[in-house]
């Protein structure tokens, strides 16, 4: 199993890069990953598919929170995903090539990519192969990770030499009403962690107390989570916790 970096564990972690829309910063911009850069602190950030295959860092599968158009962000091109630009902000959702370019190797990058299944299910691979391609050659810190453990699988056989690990949460039927009771039930008990060879996992700052969260740490996996919003939210969340995801304050 490849090792998640140590410079992972050894501050905080922007969410979405330090992103503040009033500070014309959206999130996962151009701007707000430059931010995190000058600020020295890690990076999470999210991609999606272009209409061409490319992979985006954007949050959402559609266009229509973030941006003034609307429809699913995989029905338009990377070259016109550029051209679209972030509310908040003056530039063009960047892709990810883009993004590797902007850090280079300066702060740790932590990419969720998103579940493209829509169930977590296996019908993935082609966002996987997307960020693959892109990381290509890429020689700064970098950990991949999803909600989905298949994908997951996928880019352990497809990349081990990359740590990679799985987005965790308790799963309540509020927050992912999308999801049957028996995947929600599946993925909480997270059983995945070795058919993925997962070097961390990353998971639902409200629910760290979890039985689960602790075996894992107990094996000796980094436990990562999502995402903390004040410094006395931080405080909690590092009695268990071996790094934060943050947003909205300055650690």
């Amino acid at each position: 199993m490849t090792s998640l970096p140590d410079s992972f564990l050894r501050g905080h972690i922007a969410h979405r890069a330090l992103h503040d829309r009033q500070d014309g910063r959206p999130e996962n911009s151009l701007a707000a990953i430059q931010a995190a850069v000058d600020l020295g602190v890690a990076i999470e950030l999210d991609v999606q598919p272009s209409a061409d295959g490319q992979a985006m860092v954007f949050h959402d599968d559609t266009l229509d929170r973030l941006t003034a158009e609307t429809g699913p962000i995989d029905a338009r091109t990377a070259d016109e995903l550029t051209l679209i630009p972030l509310l908040g902000g003056h530039e063009g959702i960047p892709t990810l090539p883009q993004v590797l370019a902007l850090v280079d190797g300066r702060v740790p990058l932590l990419i969720e990519v998103k579940d493209r299944d829509g169930q977590m299910g296996p019908n993935i691979g082609g966002l996987e192969d997307a960020t693959l391609a892109a990381l290509a050659g890429y020689s700064g810190d970098v950990a991949l990770m999803s909600f989905n453990p298949n994908s997951v699988a996928y880019l352990a056989a497809q990349a081990p030499h990359i740590p990679r690990g799985i987005v965790t949460s308790a799963y309540s039927d509020a927050h992912w009403p999308e999801l049957t009771p028996e995947t929600r039930a599946h993925l909480a008990a997270v059983p995945d962690l070795d058919r993925t060879k997962a070097a961390f996992i990353s998971h639902e700052v409200g629910a760290l107390t979890m039985p689960r969260v602790a075996e894992i740490k107990a094996q000796g996996l980094p436990i990562l989570c999502w995402t903390v919003r004040s410094a006395e939210q931080e405080a909690q969340a590092r009695q268990i916790a071996d790094a934060v995801t943050f947003e909205g304050y300055l650690p």
